[in-house]
């Protein structure tokens, strides 16, 4: 009514709104799929056909899928980035699967493991803190994922026999490690067949990982927390990193409101944009902008996942 004075103010858009205006803003077609498919309902099948774009005859996935690594030869971190899609709409299985599993075969090192980077990636741009070297070593930080997922589909395939017996070697033998490695461990944990061993080994990693202060555990002291060589300014792993869901065997590494503290910054973390950061070292225009999309997936899907109000 005229003359009331009275205002009506717009209510703030939730988390779940702002980030959706993000992703329509700035993601590439497989995020928007990735957002439909998780938010609003969308189909799993578009989602495959978005992510069929990065798949190369020789089975592994390849043009950029993981933004750090550019050029169209398939790479074993662009092939686990794809499995971790297929995992997520409940497509991890069949000839898709078998598919992948023989790149990796191909592509494997003598002891029957992955590489992070595989030599056919010389020639083309990759980010400097992914060296390219002509024997790569067996990395538990390639390998470790890949397994886990496999084996939580209850994927069988010849090369994981192999691959299995390297993680567990590479866990076995973890004494000082960094972030990005304990959580290529846990996720092989999480899902490996002997439970009672991976129970003991993640309690093991667990004490670890607070022995050597490699998780932040107060979002309030972060200048007093050290951050791991060779990491970026400010790139400090939190409890849920480790435990993208309750159901995670790292969950038991912290208390709950060590977790509760954890899930608030990440929370906090949502920019005005709509998205979230990322935190590891930006090293050209481009991949900052491709690589925040699914850093904002996957945020809102663990907060989801812990029960935190999204929408």
């Amino acid at each position: 009514m005229a003359g009331t004075g009275a205002t009506h103010e717009t209510p703030p858009a939730s988390p779940l709104a702002r980030a959706e205006h993000f992703i329509w803003l700035t993601a590439r077609v497989l995020e928007q799929r990735r957002f439909a498919y998780h938010f609003l309902g969308g189909g799993s099948d578009a989602v495959e056909t978005a992510l069929a774009a990065y798949l190369n005859e020789d089975g592994g996935y390849g043009c950029a899928l993981e933004p750090d690594l550019r050029g169209p030869v398939s790479q074993p971190l662009h092939t686990a980035h794809a499995l971790r899609v297929l995992d997520s709409i409940g497509r991890c299985g069949g000839l898709r699967v078998e598919r992948i599993c023989r790149y990796f075969t191909q592509v494997s090192t003598p002891d029957g493991a992955l590489p992070a980077i595989h030599p056919s990636q010389r020639g083309y741009p990759a980010a400097p803190f992914l060296p390219i070297v002509d024997n790569p070593p067996s990395e538990l930080l390639a390998t470790g994922p890949v397994v886990g997922l496999l084996h939580r589909n209850q994927v069988w395939h010849a090369w994981l026999f192999r691959a299995t017996d390297f993680c567990w070697a590479a866990v076995d033998a973890l004494d000082k490690s960094h972030p990005y490695e304990v959580e290529a461990a846990v996720a092989f944990l999480d899902s490996a067949p002997d439970r009672s061993r991976a129970e003991a080994a993640a309690n093991r990693l667990g004490r670890m990982v607070r022995e050597q202060r490699l998780v932040a555990l107060d979002p309030r002291r972060l200048d007093d927390q050290p951050v791991a060589p060779g990491y970026a300014p400010g790139e400090h792993h939190f409890p849920y990193h480790y435990a993208p869901t309750p159901a995670s065997l790292a969950r038991r590494w912290f208390t709950d409101e060590e977790m509760e503290r954890s899930l608030e910054h990440l929370a906090a973390q949502q920019e005005q944009d709509g998205g979230w950061p990322i935190t590891y070292r930006a090293w050209a225009p481009g991949t900052a902008l491709e690589a925040r999309p699914s850093a904002t997936i996957e945020a809102l899907r663990t907060l989801q996942a812990y029960g935190r109000a999204i929408g």
